[in-house]
């Protein structure tokens, strides 16, 4: 072992206290990171899985060919194959069984009358299959639907909606269907499928409520016989199978399903996380860089010693470099561990708080643990680089004068070399934003304004410490004093703690602005551009929920209270090439209860082969009043469709209207997603919403709401999202705390003679605990400061980049009282960061630190 390796070991050993918050910022650091991909790779073994055991008995899927998938979803809509297909497949040589797979959404009503489920994960029921090899549901309690009426359901969808075999309830489908449950059914030997609420009925039911004629279902499922390769069973079913329609393996099935909750929410979620896991390491990377600056200042007399002494500056530097590499290795070691007990306990809390995870074992790949253990020791070494090399160019006559901490950092150089990054910053994000929208332009504005933040941070803190800590010559006195000149008495270190909280609160600061500015843009679309007095909904995320029935609206509108009662059901189709969503009402009374701005046209004209489109989208597609427009259904026809009417406003509405008379001979499972009804004259809102909420018991008792109400629950999604984020960013700020804890805590050692020097001249015990206390204070409400202001512009770039990227009007906001909290959880980090190092200064002993060299 070389002088250098042993020197940097033999310090560490003596002053490992030292390293303490260095060590958990690291560790918490790569434990999220660890975790982050640990649960990655686990659930995507999972729903591998979850699919593989779905298609397991299945070696053959007929189809349709075709799909028309619109934009934002991964998942394409197919048209129905007919099911006296299943006679020709059964035919085929080494078909040992066929069966018609009758899926569509359908929601249980729990025992206490609400919908069980609809949360994101999807509500089915389909037609329970006899054959056990093509159903991959099995019978756990009672028997299977033999009349109608009669369903199975998962045993998990029961037991939330705690309900028994014998009960009777409502299945939206969305039409409201009375059932009774004759049995459980569990999957895979589970309660269900993840999230997912299943519910069998018979075959006549499946096709009677399920679709929109009978003879169809979304697919057939095969079995071959034994010693029959699926490859070769799909190649003799293709040859039978007439146009249009296809035959895929069972194994490409499952593979389709998990390459689509891949695309649309896996690599989402671990996304989602690894941003964050950035961040924790980012503001790791400022509590690292910090410690060993401190450590280097504090030896500066010791490592002027060695080099009069005969020490390299590479020796030193290298010395330096080893506690840092020893730190990394053993911290990043350890988060691993520490990431791995984060998979666990986050695959046990997310099914629990309803998140569609499905259960199984913790994967541990190869990459999910050199990459954060690689990640770990990098981050922590270029932390620890400059303070090194620092280190090593410590010259051999400073051992014979008095060392104090660097106080430079105010510098012209700085100050004109920060002022400029964020002049370039403002003028990029203005760019990107308001001139010439992009995404780029605006993201690299933001980056830029982050590092300007950071480079300019030791040269206002001497300002901004200063103004915040005016006060407390006033208000604590003395103490007070010393505290805003102990904060002042380095800016770097100053600028260099508070910046780890600074990200940190930066990053809350801008969720939250964003988080409100998207609340605000759902009050302003819905005040906007919804004239009704209530809105009829359900509440379910992404595919859940069964939506509401067609029959709900004809039947509000019979009601004396209501004027106009219109539903707004969604169907799907190519416009010329281009796979488009389709709003499906009645467009003359849409316009009674939607403001849809300037309509050029006549909506009530639209008949069964008119379109009427909103005017960017029919710039976007080259359609003019009077064109014609080639629209391509799911179930292969394509018809020429006349644009009728043009509309500036489609928050609401969509982007394609048609009538239900056009969209009938298309339609599958037919169902509304919204109903808005306005009142009759002089029909008080009370009076109108008991009317309403009557009427809608008998539909399966959806949500009737206000204005007001309805764009308050649109925005619950919002709520739930900060919420998760404020979680994840916890551990951000909890590494912030541990680098003011460990700054003040070296701090507290070099002062170590000051301090009993201000004790031998009468400081109590408590004036010294206070005016650590509120240095560790002023670094806060520095950080927080300066973190309040970066969020809320990165906020602002965010809402104006979105704007921009899409076609709908964002509004900006900015929350006080969730900002003034924010502000609050930073100074209150600062005030806990305090409470140890406060409580060792005030044990000082006063002899041995004022004998201190």
């Amino acid at each position: 072992m070389n002088a250098s390796v042993r020197l940097g070991l033999t310090s560490l050993r003596t002053h490992r206290r030292r390293f303490a918050g260095t060590f958990l910022a690291v560790f918490l650091g790569v434990a999220f990171l660890t975790g982050t991909l640990v649960m990655g790779d686990t659930l995507k073994a999972s729903f591998d899985t979850m699919f593989a055991d779905a298609t397991s008995g299945t070696d053959a899927v007929v189809r349709s060919a075709d799909a028309i998938t619109t934009p934002g979803e991964a998942q394409g809509v197919r048209q129905p194959v007919d099911t006296a297909l299943v006679r020709t497949v059964e035919a085929v040589p080494g078909v040992a069984a066929a069966a018609p797979n009758i899926q569509g959404a359908g929601q249980l009503i729990g025992a206490d009358g609400k919908p069980i489920g609809g949360q994101g994960p999807p509500t089915l029921a389909g037609n329970w299959i006899t054959d056990p090899g093509l159903n991959p549901y099995r019978l756990a309690e009672g028997r299977a639907p033999r009349a109608s009426g009669e369903v199975v359901v998962n045993r998990g969808a029961a037991k939330k909606g705690s309900l028994h075999v014998g009960d009777t309830t409502t299945l939206r489908t969305p039409d409201p269907v009375r059932v009774t449950i004759v049995g459980l059914a569990t999957f895979g030997g589970e309660d269900g499928m993840a999230q997912v609420t299943f519910t069998g009925m018979t075959r006549a039911d499946a096709e009677k409520y399920l679709t929109a004629r009978p003879g169809r279902a979304a697919s057939i499922q095969v079995r071959a016989e034994p010693g029959i390769d699926r490859r070769e069973l799909v190649d003799r079913i293709t040859s039978v199978l007439p146009a249009g329609v296809e035959a895929i393996t069972g194994d490409e099935s499952a593979q389709e399903s998990t390459d689509e909750i891949s695309a649309q929410f896996l690599s989402v979620f671990t996304t989602f996380l690894l941003v964050f896991s950035g961040v924790a390491l980012l503001v790791a990377t400022f509590s690292i860089h910090n410690t060993f600056a401190i450590v280097v200042a504090q030896r500066t007399r010791d490592n002027a010693l060695l080099r009069a002494l005969g020490a390299a500056r590479r020796q030193i530097t290298a010395s330096t470099l080893t506690e840092a590499t020893a730190v990394a290795v053993t911290a990043s070691a350890a988060g691993l561990a520490g990431g791995i007990g984060i998979a666990a306990g986050l695959q046990a809390l997310f099914p629990a708080i309803g998140f569609p995870f499905p259960d199984g074992t913790l994967v541990i790949g190869t990459l999910s643990l050199l990459l954060p253990l690689a990640v770990g020791i990098v981050v922590c070494l270029a932390s620890a680089l400059v303070p090194a090399l620092r280190a090593g160019r410590t010259a051999p006559l400073a051992a014979l004068r008095e060392t104090s901490v660097d106080t430079s950092g105010a510098s012209r150089t700085r100050a004109v070399t920060g002022a400029g990054m964020l002049a370039l910053a403002v003028a990029l994000t203005l760019t990107g934003v308001l001139i010439t929208p992009s995404l780029w332009s605006a993201g690299g504005g933001a980056a830029l304004a982050l590092a300007g933040f950071v480079v300019l941070g030791p040269v206002a803190s001497t300002t901004v410490v200063r103004f915040l800590g005016a006060p407390l010559d006033r208000l604590r006195g003395v103490t007070g004093g010393l505290a805003r000149r102990n904060a002042l008495r380095s800016p770097k270190r100053t600028a260099a703690t508070a910046s780890a909280l600074m990200i940190g609160v930066a990053v809350v600061s801008l969720f939250t602005v964003f988080g409100a500015s998207l609340k605000a843009t759902m009050d302003q679309t819905v005040s906007r551009s919804f004239a009704g007095d209530v809105a009829v909904s359900t509440p379910s995320f992404g595919a859940g929920g069964s939506g509401l029935s067609p029959a709900l609206a004809p039947a509000l509108q019979r009601l004396p209270e209501v004027d106009t009662a219109v539903g707004l059901g969604r169907g799907v189709a190519k416009v010329d090439g281009h796979g488009r969503a389709l709003t499906v009402t009645d467009p003359a009374a849409l316009r009674r209860t939607f403001d849809l701005g300037d309509v050029q046209g006549d909506l009530s004209a639209l008949g069964g082969d008119g379109l009427a489109v909103d005017r960017t989208e029919a710039e976007r597609q080259h359609l003019t009043l009077g064109g014609t427009a080639r629209l391509t259904f799911t179930d292969g026809r394509t018809l020429p469709f006349t644009v009728r009417a043009l509309y500036d406003r489609s928050e609401l509405a969509g982007e394609y209207v048609i009538t239900r008379a056009a969209w009938a001979p298309h339609r599958t499972q037919d169902a509304d997603t919204l109903v808005a009804v306005a009142f009759a004259d002089g029909v008080s809102t009370a009076d109108g919403k008991a009317a309403v909420e009557q009427v809608a018991a008998r539909f399966g008792n959806p949500e009737v709401q206000t204005r007001a109400e309805y764009a308050q629950s649109s925005a619950r999604g919002i709520d739930m999202m900060l919420t998760l984020v404020y979680a994840l960013l916890a551990l951000a700020v909890l590494i912030a705390l541990l680098g003011i804890a460990n700054t003040l805590t070296l701090a507290v050692h070099e002062r170590t003679r000051e301090l009993g020097l201000l004790r031998a001249v009468g400081q109590t015990r408590a004036q010294l605990r206070a005016m650590v206390r509120w240095e560790s204070l002023l670094v806060a409400a520095f950080g927080t400061a300066g973190g309040l202001g970066l969020g809320a512009f990165l906020g602002w770039v965010l809402v104006e980049a979105s704007d921009g990227a899409s076609d709908s009007a964002f509004a900006f906001a900015l929350p006080p009282v969730r900002l003034a909290v924010v502000a609050l959880v930073g100074l209150a980090a600062g005030a806990l960061a305090s409470l140890r190092p406060a409580h060792r200064a005030a044990r000082l002993d006063v002899l041995r630190a004022v004998a201190t060299e």
